[in-house]
């Protein structure tokens, strides 16, 4: 990785996008076994739905 200037706003994005990895590994949805596109989206769809309410 590139050394370079403090970045806050990347610094929050990028703590942000760990975070929600975290959650889905809470949740188990992070899974490599789904055949279809359509079904893996449709898992990560609900769960943003559940972790936002």
């Amino acid at each position: 990785m590139p050394e370079g200037p403090f970045n806050r706003e990347i610094c929050r994005q990028r703590n942000l996008v760990e975070r929600l990895v975290n959650r889905s590994k809470e949740l188990r949805l992070a899974t490599r076994y789904e055949k279809r596109a359509a079904n893996y989206r449709a898992r990560w769809v609900i769960a943003a739905i559940l972790l936002w309410l």
